[in-house]
Parts: C-alpha cells; sequence; structure tokens
C-alpha cells in the first residue's frame, strides 16, 4: 500500500514534531507509512528517531521505554492485534507527551477500542482535516504532557493537502501554554474544561495553518425536526427540509453541552450515524455520548435518539438520507438503522500479498520437492479458509490432521496386509509401499500403483476402502510453515513454540528480512529471540541458518536435511531487504556483510547425528571469527557449544590473538616514530589516503625528501592514526587522491568520518596543529559543469575541515590535475617549496641523491625468477595476504591478490583487515577442456573458491574467493587436471586464445594444435611456480641453475596477449591483442596466417596518453613461421618497450612511437626473411553462434549461453549442477568462448539423446533471450577486483535488462547490438571495440562509448564521459528507435550511429580522442576543446 496524501501528511507532521516515532508494520501488505517514513529518514535534519516495529510485536512497552521524550509519536495502519496489545499499556501511557495516529480504511471499530483509555480522541475524515489534527494533536500532548489519539481515514490520491511550512512546526510546538500543565492537574479536569484545553491548542493551530477547526460542524436546516449525528468518512452534505447534519471531529472530550448545542428545541429525531461494524457491545460510544447528553438535560418534550451504522461513503445519495429518515420514524427506537451499504471487503478475505524476493527460496522449495511439496500456511487457502490460514497455529493444526490421517492410512495398510483375501500383486504393492512410505519419490509411484490394484481388485474390505479414502495420503509430503522474522519477537504468541514442542514431522522456514546495515535501528529493548538458540534447547529438533544469497548450496544441503529428518524442523532464511524495489544487488551486499560479521552464521544442528554418535554442529560459514566476541556475547548456539565444549572455542577465537599481535607492531612502530621525532631537527608528519598508490607514491617522496634536509619525517596512512593522536602533532602535510565522485580513498574515510563527527559537534581539536594539503584529481574527469565540484573534492574538503577543527594552514592548498601539461607534478613543483619554507628548510641544499623508487622492474629482477618471498608469505599465518611485492610476482603465477570490497569499510570498522582473498587464473590454450578436467575443476570451485567457476574473455577459467591457506592445495590440484596456472597473468605471454567454430572441425584442431604450441614455446622457463606450488626440489643442491631464455631476468615490460582468428567469426576480438593471427584458407586447408600486432585495450580516464589500439596487419606466414613469428614480435618488444612507465608499456605505445614500419622491419631483421603480403579474408561477426550445429566430421556441437561466463547454481538455473551432469556421461570435450560462453563439443550421435535431456533439464538449452543480451559481455569488477571503480557483471544484466524492452518496443529483439561494460578502463571485457560500451568511472557513473564495427574491425569513441542509468536509458531510447526506421539493410547499429551523425569514426588508436564526445547536435556541450 503506498502513502496516500492523508498517509502521507500525517507521517510528516509526525516526523517533524517529534523526537522519537514508532511505526506498526502491517501484516502482509507493506505498511503505508514505512516507505514514506524511510524517504524522511534519509533526508537531511536533526528529526524524529524512526522505529519500524514488526506486525505482532507489542508497541506499548516500546512506548513506554521512550517515555521521557518530549514528544512520542506512533503511527500505525488499524488491526486489533497490535492496537488490543496497546489497552494493557494506556493507563500507563496516558499521562506521557504520546500521539497515536491511527489510520484506518473504512470501518472505525479496530481504532476506537483505544478511546476509552485516552483523555483527548480526534477523528479526521478528509486528507487535509488529518493534516490539521496531526498538527493540533501533536500540540496537544507536547504542552500538556498527555495521550492524544487522532483516527483517520487512508482516503485516495485524489485528495489534496496545503501543508505547514516544515520551519514552522517546532515554534509551533514550543509557544507559550495556553492552559495548566500536569497530571494533577488533568485527573480532575471535567469535560468542559478538558473542552477547554482542546480550544487552546486548536486556536494555536489555526493561527498556523489560517483554516478553522471545530469540534462539532453543524449544517443544513436552522430549524431541523432531525438531527444526524455523523462519525465517519461520509460527508453528508444535502439540504433536505428539516434535517440538519452535525459532522464529529472531536469525539472526547465531547461535553454534554457541545452536544445540546446542536439540538435545537425544534428537533424531534436524533440519528447517531457511525461507520462501525464489528463493535463487541450494543452501543457504540458515539451513540452513548448522546444519549448520555439529552438524558441528562431532562429536555421537554426528549427527542428519540436511534443508532445507525453508515456504510460507504461513494455510493450515498440524497435519496438515501431521506429514505432513512422516514425509515427511521417507522422502526422502534432501539431498531439498529443503516446508511449506505457495508464495506466490500467483509464480503471476502483476500490472499496475503507475497513479497516477490521471498521467491528465493519458496522456487528451491517447488524445485526441490516438486509434486509433493505442501505450503501448509500457503496464502492460496486464505479466499477458503479466511486470514486464519496463514498463521502457524491454523498450520500446525493442518499438519497434525494430515499426520494423524497418514498413521490411520499406515494401520490400514498393516491391516490389509494381514488380509487373507488379498492377492499376491497387491501384497507386494502394500509391503513395498510400507517399506517406501517415506520416500518422496517411491511412495508415489507405489501409491499409484497400489490405489490402481485395490480398485481393480474391488476388494470390500473396511482397510480397502480406508486405504483408497485416503490415497491423496499415499505420497510422502515434504510439509511447510513459511513465516517471517516477526514470529521471534514472542515466540509462544506466535505458535512458533507449539511448532518446536510438537514432535511432528513438520518443517519451519523462517524469513529474517533485517539488513544488516539497519540492524541497529530497531528498538535494542526489542531484541528478536534467537529462533536457533530456542529450538536448538529444546533438543529433538533440526535447525539450520541459511543465506540464499551466500551460500546457495547450503542452502539445499539444510533444506533437504530439515526434510529428511524426522521430527520438527527450523530454517532460518537470511532475506535482507527494506522494500520490494530493494535490487537483488544490494540484498547480495547486505547478506555478504551480515555473514563475514558473524551477524548471521550459517550453521546446521541435526540431532539425528548425535543420536548415532557423530558432531551435530556444522558450522558453514568462513568468516564466522570475524566479530566471534560479540557474536558468542549474543548467547545463540556457538556460547552454548563454548560452554559445553572449551576445546571449540578456543580453536574458534585463536586467531583473535592474531590482531593482538598486529596491535602489538603498531605500538612498536609508533614507539620508533616518538624516537624519531625526539631528534633535534623540525618533525614533519607525512599523511596520505591512496587506492590506486599515486598519492602513496607522492607522499612518500615528500617524505625521503623531507628526511634528505635534515627533517625527521613519518609517513603513514590518515587511517593509520587517531584525531587524539594527530592534536599532539606540530606539522603534517596531507596528501589525498579522489575515489568515485568526490569521496576519499579506502585507506582515509575512517580519519575524515572522525574529522566530520568533531566538526558536526562544533568541537576544535587541532588548534596546536599546523598543516597543508595536496590534492590529486583530474579535472576532466567530470566534464560537465553540474559535476566539476567532484574535481580534487576530498583535498578540498579535507582542507576546509582541518581549519574548521582549529588548525592552522602553514602552505595554501595545492592542488595537481591530470590535465596539466606535466600531469600533478605541475601543480606539486609550485606546492612543494611551500612546505619547506614554512619549515625553513628551504635553503638546505641536497646534495644526497634521492633514491629511485621501488617499480615492477625492481620487483621482477630482485625476485630470482619470480620467487620473491612467496613460499614464506604462504607459511604467515598472522594475515591472510601477501607482501605487496609478491602480489606482483603471484601474477606471474596466475594469481591476484584481491579482497571483497563489498564488506570493506566494514571490516575496517571491526578493526580487522580487509577480507583478503586471492583469484586463480587456469591457463588452457585455445579453452579445450576435456570431461575429466571439467569434473575437477568444478570440484576445486566447490572445495576452494566460492563455489562458481568464470568464464573469462581470455578462453579460462577462474575462481575466485580462494582464502591464502586454500592456494597452494588448490594449485596442486588444478596441476592433477593436468593443468597449470603459470603465465595466465604478469609481463609474459597470456592465455592463447582460438576462435570456436565448432562446423570447422578440421580447422578449428589445426588452429588450436598451432595455439597450443605458441603458448608453450613463449611459456616461462624458471622452475619457481613447480618448486613454490608443487613442491619440487631446487636443482644442484639448493642453487638456482633457473634462466630465462625469451624473457630474461625482468620478462617484459607488461602483457603480452596472443589471438588466433579463424574468418569468417572475429569471435576472439583478433585486432584487440597485441599478436593476431588470422587464418587464412586455401582449398579447405590452413595455409597460413595473416599477422596483427599492436592491439591493446587498456586505458586510464584522463591520461590522453594512454588509448585503445586496434591491431595492424603487418604480412603474412605460413603455419610453420608462425612460431617464430611470435617469438620475434615479442623480443622486439622485449627490447623496446617503455619500462619506465608502466602506463605507455604495451606494445601499442611501442610500435606507435617507434613506426610500424621500423616495427615491423626490426622483427623481419630477427626473422631473417620478409613476411609475405596479407592475404584476403573476411569477417562478419565477433558473436557466438547459440545452439546445435554438426560439423564436418558428422559430430555434434551446442553453445550454451553463459550470461557473462558465470557458472553458477541459482534458483531456477542450476548450471554448475548440470555441466558437472553432463561432464559424467559426455565423450567428447568442452570449449570455452572468448565471449565467456561455453560449447558442448563432438557429441556422437548416439549420445544426443542423452545430452540433450540433461541441457532441457538443467535449462542450459534456454537461448529465447534477445539478441542484445547474447551478444552482451561483462568484466567481473565489484566486489572482487581491486581496480574497479563501478559495477560490471552484477549491473549489466539489470541494464540490458531495460535496454531490451526499448529494443522489444522497436522490433529489435532479436537484432544483434554488441554491448560491453567493464568496472574500470583496463577493458578486460574489450569495451573499445563493442557497438555499445560502458566504462565504469565511480559506483552508478560510467563513460559511455558507440560506433565499433560489429566485427571488431574499428574501435569505439567517447561519445558521453559521464552517464548514469537514466541518462543512459535516455541517450538509447531515441537512437534505438531511430535506428529500428532509418537503418540500411544490413547495417550495423555501430556503422549507423555513425553515419546518422552520433559520433564520428575511429581511424587508429592515437586518434581516439578526436572529435569525442558526439558529433553536431549531438555533441555533448560539456566536452573540452
Amino acid at each position: 500500500m503506498s502513502a496516500s496524501p492523508s498517509v502521507s501528511a500525517v507521517a510528516r507532521i509526525a516526523y517533524l514534531a517529534s523526537d522519537d516515532l514508532l511505526n506498526s508494520l502491517s501484516p502482509h501488505a507493506p505498511s503505508p507509512f514505512q516507505a514514506y517514513l524511510n524517504k524522511l529518514s534519509g533526508s537531511s535534519g536533526d528529526r524524529a528517531a524512526v522505529t519500524h516495529l514488526p506486525f505482532g510485536a507489542d508497541a506499548g512497552s516500546t512506548l513506554l521505554r521512550h517515555r521521557s521524550a518530549r514528544l512520542l509519536s506512533y503511527t500505525a495502519l488499524a488491526h486489533p492485534q497490535h492496537l488490543n496489545q496497546l489497552l494493557l499499556h494506556l493507563p500507563e501511557l496516558s499521562s506521557t507527551s504520546t500521539v497515536f495516529h491511527v489510520a484506518v480504511t473504512s470501518d472505525l471499530s479496530d481504532a476506537l477500542v483505544l478511546q476509552s483509555s485516552l483523555p483527548f480522541v480526534l477523528y479526521s475524515r478528509t486528507a487535509q482535516q488529518a493534516h490539521d489534527h496531526a498538527l493540533l494533536a501533536s500540540r496537544l500532548a507536547f504542552t500538556e504532557s498527555t495521550a492524544v489519539l487522532h483516527i483517520f481515514h487512508v482516503g485516495d490520491e485524489s485528495e489534496s493537502v496545503e501543508e505547514a511550512d516544515g520551519d514552522r512546526i517546532a515554534p509551533f510546538l514550543y509557544a507559550e501554554r495556553q492552559s495548566p500543565r500536569g497530571s494533577e492537574q488533568k485527573s480532575t479536569l471535567d469535560p468542559s474544561a478538558l473542552l477547554k484545553v482542546y480550544q487552546s491548542a486548536a486556536l494555536a493551530t489555526v493561527a498556523l495553518v489560517r483554516r478553522p477547526l471545530r469540534p462539532l460542524t453543524q449544517h443544513g436546516a436552522s430549524e431541523p425536526h432531525t438531527v444526524l449525528f455523523t462519525l465517519g468518512r461520509a460527508a453528508l452534505s444535502y439540504n433536505i427540509e428539516g434535517v440538519s447534519f452535525v459532522d464529529v471531529a472531536l469525539l472526547k472530550p465531547l461535553p454534554s453541552s457541545a452536544i445540546l448545542g446542536a439540538v435545537s428545541p425544534s428537533v424531534t429525531r436524533v440519528i447517531v450515524l457511525e461507520q462501525i461494524h464489528h463493535w463487541s457491545i450494543k452501543w457504540t460510544p458515539l451513540y452513548l455520548e448522546v444519549v448520555s447528553a439529552i438524558q441528562q438535560a431532562e429536555l421537554s418534550p426528549s427527542p428519540v435518539v436511534q443508532s445507525g451504522l453508515l456504510g460507504e461513503a461513494s455510493t450515498i445519495t440524497e435519496s438515501d438520507v431521506t429514505t432513512l429518515i422516514e425509515k427511521a420514524a417507522a422502526e422502534a427506537p432501539s431498531a439498529r438503522l443503516a446508511l449506505g451499504p457495508a464495506p466490500a471487503a467483509q464480503t471476502a478475505a483476500s490472499a496475503p500479498h507475497v513479497p516477490k524476493h521471498e521467491a528465493a527460496y519458496t522456487k528451491i522449495l517447488a524445485n526441490l520437492f516438486a509434486g509433493r511439496l505442501e505450503i501448509l500456511n500457503s496464502p492460496d487457502l486464505v479466499s477458503q479458509q479466511g486470514e486464519v490460514a496463514t498463521t502457524p497455529e491454523f498450520a500446525l493444526g493442518r499438519a497434525r490432521g494430515e499426520l494423524e490421517e497418514r498413521e490411520e492410512l499406515v494401520n490400514a495398510v498393516h491391516e490389509l496386509l494381514r488380509d487373507p483375501d488379498v492377492t499376491i500383486e497387491v501384497h507386494s504393492l502394500l509391503s513395498r509401499w510400507l517399506a517406501a512410505k517415506d520416500d518422496g519419490v517411491k511412495s508415489k509411484q507405489l501409491g499409484d500403483e497400489l490405489a490402481a490394484a485395490l480398485e481393480g481388485e474391488k476388494l470390500t474390505s473396511s482397510a480397502a476402502q480406508k486405504i483408497l479414502i485416503l490415497r491423496r495420503l499415499l505420497p510422502a509430503r515434504s510439509r511447510w510453515i513459511i513465516g517471517s522474522d516477526a514470529w521471534a519477537y514472542d515466540l509462544g504468541a506466535s505458535g512458533l513454540h507449539h511448532a518446536i514442542a510438537s514432535q511432528l514431522n513438520v518443517n519451519v522456514l523462517i524469513l529474517d528480512t533485517t539488513p544488516y546495515t539497519t540492524r541497529n535501528s530497531a528498538d535494542p529493548h526489542r531484541r528478536k529471540q534467537d529462533v536457533g538458540l530456542y529450538a536448538m534447547n529444546h533438543g529433538d529438533v533440526f535447525v539450520a541458518s541459511t543465506a540464499v544469497y551466500s551460500s546457495y548450496a547450503q542452502v539445499l544441503q539444510a533444506i533437504m536435511e530439515a526434510d529428511r529428518y524426522d521430527g520438527p524442523s527450523v530454517v532460518l532464511a537470511y532475506l535482507p531487504y527494506n522494500t520490494e524495489q530493494t535490487p537483488a544487488l544490494e540484498i547480495l551486499k547486505e547478506t555478504k556483510l551480515a555473514v563475514d560479521s558473524g551477524y548471521w552464521p550459517l550453521y546446521r544442528w541435526n540431532p539425528a547425528k548425535e543420536r548415532a554418535g557423530k558432531e551435530p554442529f556444522s558450522l558453514d560459514s568462513d568468516f564466522v571469527k570475524n566479530e566471534l566476541q560479540q557474536f558468542l556475547d549474543r548467547q545463540n548456539h556457538l556460547s552454548q557449544l563454548s560452554r559445553s565444549r572449551p576445546e571449540l572455542a578456543a580453536e574458534l577465537v585463536g586467531s583473535l590473538g592474531e590482531n593482538l599481535k598486529q596491535a602489538r607492531k603498531q605500538r612498536a612502530q609508533q614507539s620508533y616514530n616518538d624516537l624519531l621525532t625526539a631528534i633535534d631537527a623540525p618533525p614533519l608528519t607525512v599523511l596520505y589516503a591512496s587506492d590506486g598508490g599515486r598519492a602513496e607514491k607522492v607522499a612518500k617522496r615528500l617524505a625521503t625528501r623531507g628526511k634528505l634536509r635534515g627533517l625527521s619525517t613519518t609517513v603513514a596512512t590518515l587511517d593509520s592514526i587517531s584525531v587524539e593522536d594527530l592534536a599532539k602533532e606540530e606539522m603534517v602535510v596531507f596528501v589525498t587522491s579522489v575515489a568515485g565522485q568526490g569521496e576519499f580513498p579506502q585507506n582515509g574515510r575512517t580519519f575524515v568520518k572522525a574529522l566530520s563527527a568533531l566538526a558536526g559537534r562544533g568541537e576544535k581539536p587541532l588548534t596546536s596543529v599546523r598543516y597543508s594539503v595536496f590534492g590529486l584529481g583530474d579535472s576532466h574527469y567530470w566534464p560537465r559543469p553540474e559535476d566539476a565540484h567532484y574535481y580534487n573534492k576530498a583535498g578540498k574538503d579535507l582542507d576546509a575541515r582541518l581549519a574548521q577543527l582549529g588548525a592552522e594552514r602553514f602552505a595554501s592548498l595545492g592542488l595537481g590535475d591530470d590535465q596539466d601539461a606535466d600531469g600533478p607534478e605541475t601543480g606539486y613543483k609550485a606546492w612543494e617549496p611551500l612546505v619547506w619554507k614554512a619549515l625553513g628548510v628551504d635553503a638546505v641544499a641536497v646534495t644526497e641523491q634521492e633514491p629511485e623508487p621501488i617499480t615492477n622492474e625492481h620487483i621482477k629482477v630482485a625476485s630470482q625468477y619470480l620467487r620473491g618471498t612467496i613460499a614464506e608469505g604462504l607459511a604467515d599465518a598472522s594475515t591472510g595476504a601477501l607482501a605487496p611485492s609478491d602480489t606482483q610476482l603471484t601474477k606471474f603465477h596466475g594469481i591476484y591478490q584481491q579482497d571483497d570490497r563489498d564488506i570493506r569499510d566494514e571490516r575496517q570498522a571491526q578493526g580487522v583487515e580487509p577480507a583478503y582473498s586471492f583469484m586463480i587464473r587456469v591457463r588452457m590454450p585455445g579453452g579445450v577442456c576435456s570431461p575429466e578436467q571439467w569434473l575437477l575443476l568444478d570440484q576445486i570451485a566447490d572445495e576452494h573458491g566460492n563455489g562458481s567457476l568464470k568464464i573469462t574473455t581470455r578462453q579460462t577459467f577462474q575462481y575466485h574467493g580462494v582464502i591464502k591457506r586454500h592456494l597452494k592445495t588448490a594449485i596442486q590440484d588444478i596441476n592433477r587436471a593436468l593443468l597449470d596456472t603459470l603465465a595466465a597473468c604478469g609481463d609474459v605471454n597470456r592465455n592463447v586464445i582460438v576462435s570456436t567454430i565448432p562446423s570447422l572441425s578440421k580447422l578449428h584442431s589445426q588452429a588450436y594444435d598451432f595455439a597450443r604450441r605458441v603458448s608453450e614455446h613463449l611459456l616461462p622457463r624458471t622452475s619457481a611456480y613447480h618448486e613454490i606450488w608443487l613442491d619440487k626440489k631446487l636443482v644442484a643442491g639448493d642453487a638456482i641453475k633457473d634462466i630465462e631464455p625469451l624473457y630474461g631476468e625482468f620478462y617484459l615490460p607488461r602483457k603480452f596477449k596472443v589471438a588466433v582468428a579463424i574468418p569468417p567469426n572475429n569471435d576472439v576480438d583478433v585486432f584487440a591483442n597485441d599478436l593476431g593471427f588470422i587464418a587464412i584458407v586455401e582449398n579447405g586447408e590452413l595455409a597460413g596466417f595473416n599477422v596483427s600486432i599492436g592491439g591493446g585495450m587498456g586505458v586510464t580516464h584522463g591520461n590522453k596518453k594512454t588509448y585503445p589500439r586496434a591491431g595492424s596487419i603487418i604480412g603474412f606466414c605460413t603455419v610453420a613461421q608462425g612460431v617464430d613469428v611470435a617469438e620475434k614480435v615479442m623480443l622486439v618488444q622485449r627490447d623496446n618497450g617503455n619500462r619506465a612507465d608502466r602506463k605507455n608499456a604495451r606494445l601499442k605505445y611501442t610500435i606507435d612511437r617507434m613506426g610500424l614500419d621500423a616495427f615491423t622491419a626490426e622483427v623481419e631483421r630477427r626473422l631473417g626473411y620478409a613476411l609475405a603480403p596479407a592475404r584476403a579474408y573476411t569477417f562478419d561477426r565477433n558473436v557466438d553462434d547459440f545452439g546445435w550445429v554438426t560439423g564436418e566430421d558428422g559430430r555434434h556441437h551446442f553453445t550454451c549461453f553463459i550470461e557473462n561466463g558465470r557458472i553458477q547454481d541459482e534458483p531456477g538455473r542450476d548450471f554448475k549442477t548440470g555441466l558437472r551432469e553432463i561432464a559424467k556421461v559426455h565423450r567428447g570435450t568442452f570449449r570455452l568462448t572468448a565471449n565467456q560462453h561455453l560449447i558442448i563439443t563432438d557429441v556422437a550421435t548416439e549420445d544426443l539423446s542423452t545430452i540433450k535431456r540433461l541441457l532441457a533439464e538443467y535449462k542450459l538449452d534456454t537461448l529465447s533471450y534477445s539478441g542484445l543480451r547474447l551478444s552482451s559481455s561483462a568484466c567481473v569488477a565489484f566486489p572482487t577486483c581491486g581496480l574497479a571503480m563501478a559495477e560490471s557483471e552484477r549491473y549489466l544484466p539489470i541494464l540490458i535488462d531495460k535496454v531490451e524492452k526499448i529494443c522489444e518496443e522497436n522490433g529489435l529483439r532479436n537484432d544483434s547490438i554488441v554491448m560491453r561494460m567493464t568496472g574500470c578502463p583496463n577493458g578486460c571485457a574489450r569495451p573499445y571495440l563493442a557497438e555499445v560500451a560502458f566504462v565504469g568511472k565511480a559506483p552508478g557513473t560510467y563513460l559511455m562509448l558507440l560506433g565499433g564495427g560489429y566485427y571488431g574491425q574499428r574501435l569505439n569513441k567517447i561519445y558521453r564521459e559521464t552517464v548514469t542509468e537514466p541518462e543512459i536509458l535516455a541517450i538509447l531510447r531515441p537512437m534505438i528507435k531511430r535506428y529500428a526506421l532509418e537503418r540500411q539493410p544490413g547495417e550495423r547499429f555501430g556503422d549507423f550511429v555513425i553515419r546518422a551523425g552520433y559520433i564520428a569514426p575511429t581511424t587508429e588508436g592515437k586518434a581516439w580522442y578526436d572529435r569525442m564526445g558526439g558529433e553536431g547536435e549531438h555533441r555533448e556541450i560539456a566536452v573540452a576543446a
């Protein structure tokens, strides 16, 4: 239910006026208050603290805990369960400053149960009245320290509200009181005195809103014979002779004088109409007030007073009122009248709303127990059984009834077995069914056969008839009750206790939706009880804690174990979301935070194992140790184990000592730093915040230069120092770069948050500190005028914040701009002398040479052929990371160190190191994998990684989430699969990729053989890989005899990539590679290759010295010459590449610096012969051909669509399991494609049906995707890639959902448009050759590129430098529509946007920036000249 104008108005007033605001959530549909209050809470300003109470929670006790608030507000949609619970607390709450805002849809019955216990009750029938009464109620409660009930109608969207200015509400509340205060005085006030208090508050409210507020409003005849008092939504504004209408707005206090004032002497009949349809006593509240007033007045003659029900307002007409008055005259005074029909909602119960996110679990249940799943409290039952059908009590009753009936069925089977007249066939079926009665599959099959046999035999015994009557229970059912975490607030009242104690074979799935990041916003006194602990204490209950967005496999295992367990089972399921609009990506991040921190551990507790003498507890989450002390303090299951089994507790908390070691190291380092500062020289502290390392280099260089000038200098990250320690420093220099949209880098955010908190409190703790700030940024990174303030925002904000905290600036803010002639050095050179001058060392002559900075080249040459200290780092259990220098070397071994960036900030706040893990990339030339290898690789993913396999754009597998202690065993297992990871990364030749055209089986075989020979020939020869990972011994008495005949001890300047393309499909994007071989086929045979050199994708944002480049064809070579050509091209790059600047070290820059002809001449000189002229070829696409195809050898091949290459099991898409099952029976091979998809190849005709059946079973044969989706590709990006600036793999499918709708609207669903996305500009998904591409710049912000060639022959160009999703859709919508209408036959999207004048073509890499930003009317205004 969305917030109507009246709900929004009341919620706003309550939020602005209160100190604390409590909102009770609705039972099924979303609360009308919730979303609006969340929106208000997200806005700036110091307003009410909002707490949402789950449905069923006792709001009264929570309100009492907040009774000290100056004003306390409570909001709820009327429901008997939470309003009736309030009754017990109202005597205490009545003397507190509390406003109860209760919204009603039609019937006032539920809300009016509160009126007898509260001194003031206001009623609003319109949205405007609800707004004004909310102000009046707040004023009354605040000034009189009394509780006020405000009942108002939800209303509809057609109403309008004129709202009071928010800035005037506080002065309105605090204005001088017009009435006495104090509970002692109020307790003696009679209704007339209370009315004066109301009138005083009403006058103040009228002064604010400039609208009248009256307790009763009378209209109609001036001398009436009949008066109608109305309490309800209907506004009876009719001119009926002799009839007057009184609309009641103040229900309590309602003095007799006010009522009698509306009853003139001419009145003979009074009718009281109330919109109350479920009142438990005979007479309604307003009727009693009116009758009492008239009787006490002893009017003569006394009018007849009659009661009536007020129905739906929309259908009441003037004639209905006339008919009512006529009927009243004819009826007895005690008869209950009615005006208008009763609310339609009373006639039928509607099924409750089930949030869509719950499908993540319900689909798993449906898939696992297809045909035998029974949701005992299914919402579908509501239409027949009413709302009670969704309660656990009802569900438990159903379960008990069915289980008792099944027991009767079993007894009947036993009885029939003893019947001598039963045939042998039936007897056998009865026996077999009894043996398999608990087996979900067999019991159904045998049950059907048994029922059919009994019907055929026409047995008349009572046992046989009983079996047929109960035949529906022959199949074993999996019975589940599904509930929410609201059950955890009161286990007894929720019925959950009865399920746990029932000993019935029933399963309970409890969904907990509280997001980790908002876990502390709930009332701390109302903590949910730990259902898991509660159930485990019972001793005979299976308990599991699961999270589908953390471990899908663990959810499956837990649910299957729960189903097998003979007794009650409780499965706790984590599903954190605020609204149904919460994207799955946010749920994933919240889940990871919760599981990693120990807030939501994953475990299983199986009493059946304990009875068998086994360990009943299984811990399934790796990161439960991170916050274990707090986790144990929560008294969950682990705290119980730690008391009963101390050895387990000791094992679990053992790693906490590592944090202590780290703290001691830092303390020792600090002591050493303190010693340095005692030296008689001006001290200087240099603090930096850096993500990419550039600011760190600047800071360390400055510190080094300070030491050369005789200063005692220390250098550290911002987060390594507290504000208290900073206050002790004298001279401090800050160096910071910028992350995202003006944000601070990760290692400075905690420090900056601390500064902001102090500034918010107005403190000035840094008055003794003198400082200067140097910021690094790119003025062109945010080219639009409205985004210009993001330039160097971190440095500017830090400079201003330090001054705000009392620090004194000794040198003005320095700003380094990437766009300056010398980059940031231009600004740095002007700023650094100011620092030395302020420190008084500007005249010091520096004679000692400044140390050369450590670079990758130093690390490589000192590594002893890629050994470094990797082995020692692997043995260091004090950290999950390796040394920084070793992380550069492990890349050569196919390993990248990463950490989970989704939880990086949270772990930093906890004071623990990042959640380090490693990515392992397999070397698999040509992407060919046998079924035996597949099964081993699949097993490695489960045992050592995060359970998934990632197909990369270089035709190989990546494992993510491998922790350090698993690295070695993982690589040894990969080696057992006859594969390795050597040279999968690093400054060497990477995995050689090959076009996959299964129909050309012979040609592919030849190309694959060539690629494998190139890969083996260019492989590094160091024995370090086998020594470190495979425990091979050093040669010749431990003396290192390694030599690198091709690479030398420096290896290459940068990575080197080789691709082999087989026309007409350029699926490998051959022109994106340093070296490309384009197969030339003559007379059906592979004659040789055209040679392409100088392709490359990597770019640095804002650095125009970097650019992508498409390869250049330099000639033709034979197959026999190919390996030699590859070697010589690589060697020329080895000897001529730029080793001083890694950003300009790729082959593409070497070629552009030397010139293509000069580079080619050097290659030919080393070859000893000239390459032949290039030969003709044709490319027509670079996307995969999906579906079945038969090769020239008669064998069959199927290309599966694997979105962005991620092979994992998900609800409804168990791809990983499916491919494992295929690998068990497949007798051919698997081929990975460079577009991140998979081909099941070489399927024999006799195996075709088996493979097709498995593909269909696991939905791997689904190809009904749009052409756009089939042509898309994305890199990994968040959460593991350390270079990612924005989402990619997790976001591109979401974006495609929206773009493909545009395509479908324009008839382009099946048209291929190549769209690619990367999280950073390094280009892993080859975005710069796509027709449409998005390159991450900051979270949610991308560079947009257009105009790439459909078959990878042309680079695209920057169209917009900064776009977000709404801008992307706004740009593409008219562009795609125009493409659909105006394209020429066969014209591709990338070609069209050039012809239509959207973007200029890119003719070469060096011209990539020329004419960027669009053409003509499509040009981005903010693009710099």
